[in-house]
Formats: structure tokens, sequence, C-alpha cells
């Protein structure tokens, strides 16, 4: 049977929505990156006869405190949207609340690397100073911009909801970025602990 004379069902059952399948497309390709990046590290440290350890800053670990608070918050505010659709609606705090939470709690985690940026300059430690402080920086610097770009998103799916024409596939997609670097801060502090 041609797909012109029946119904297109039986050509396809189903297509992912688009922000599902470039949310993962996107996903993948900062995991690339992120996994390059670590496998540079390695090498260089390797082959290193100038690798001199780096002492953490502290604020890293409040940082990474506040980042797993923000996808709690995102999952209430995801949980609150999705009671607040139909007759029963009944969400107690405006879900949106739950949203900028996450916003503001994303925005005090670029702060926080910032000051640890901050705290690293006022030992001595620049982005030339020694291979493992280039890394550092490198490695945090691009967390934080990937960050900035679901902060982006946050802002605009809080938008979208606020206009009420919030899809609940950008809010997926934005979730599941979002949980994604939470997941990536995670390994990178370990790979930074191990190795810097």
């Amino acid at each position: 049977m041609s797909p012109g004379a029946g119904s297109l069902r039986t050509v396809r059952d189903y297509a992912p929505p688009p922000a599902s399948t470039a949310i993962w497309v996107l996903l993948a390709s900062i995991s690339m990156t992120f996994l390059a990046l670590t496998s540079a590290l390695i090498v260089r440290q390797g082959a290193a006869l100038d690798w001199q350890h780096v002492t953490l800053p502290g604020i890293l670990y409040f940082n990474t405190a506040v980042l797993i608070a923000s996808s709690v918050t995102l999952t209430v505010g995801r949980r609150k949207v999705a009671a607040s659709v139909g007759p029963l609606a009944n969400t107690g705090a405006h879900p949106a609340f739950w949203l900028n939470v996450t916003l503001v709690l994303g925005l005090l985690f670029v702060a926080g690397q910032y000051v640890a940026w901050l705290q690293l300059r006022s030992e001595g430690l620049y982005l030339a100073t020694n291979p493992n402080s280039s890394f550092f920086y490198l490695l945090t610097a691009m967390h934080a911009l990937h960050v900035i770009g679901g902060l982006g998103g946050l802002a605009r799916v809080i938008r979208k909801f606020n206009r009420s024409v919030l899809k609940k596939t950008t809010l997926d997609a934005t979730a599941r970025y979002w949980h994604f670097m939470d997941v990536l801060w995670i390994y990178l502090l370990w790979l930074l602990w191990a190795k810097i």
C-alpha cells in the first residue's frame, strides 16, 4: 500500500517532537566536547613535568549544592506546571515561582563560579600560569557558558508559561538540558578534584 493510498499511520507510527530530538543531539555534542577535553587533560597531565596541584576553591562545593537545589526546584516546577493544567488545577504556589527560583539558583551558580576564579587569581593562578590552572579555567568557563545557555532556556520557558503558550515538549527539553548540566558539573568537579 502506498502512503498516498491509505493512512499515514501505517508508514509512521511515531515521530519524536523536534524539541526532544534537538535536545538529545545537543547533549550528545556537549558530551563529546567535554570528553575530548577530559582526554586532553589526561594526556597533558601524563606528559607534563610542570603539572602543579591546585587546591580547589571551597566555593565550588557550595556551587554544587546550589546547582543540585536548582534541579530539585525545576522538578517541583515541572510538577506544578503539569498540575496547573485541567479542571482540577490546584498547585498551591504559582508554578512560575519554582521556575523563577531555579533561574535565580542558576544565576547564583554562575556568580559562584566567578568567585572561584577570583579566588584562584588572588592566589596568583591565572589561565596561563600552568597547564592544570589552564584546564581548570577552561572546563569551568565552558560549563558556565552552557549553564548561561540553560538560563536563557529557562527564561524562555517562564515567559511562555506566563503567556499561556508553553508546550510540554519545550519544558521537558529545557529540563533535560538543565539536569544534564547538573550531572556534567558533578563529573567535572570530580575530574578537577582528582586531576587538577
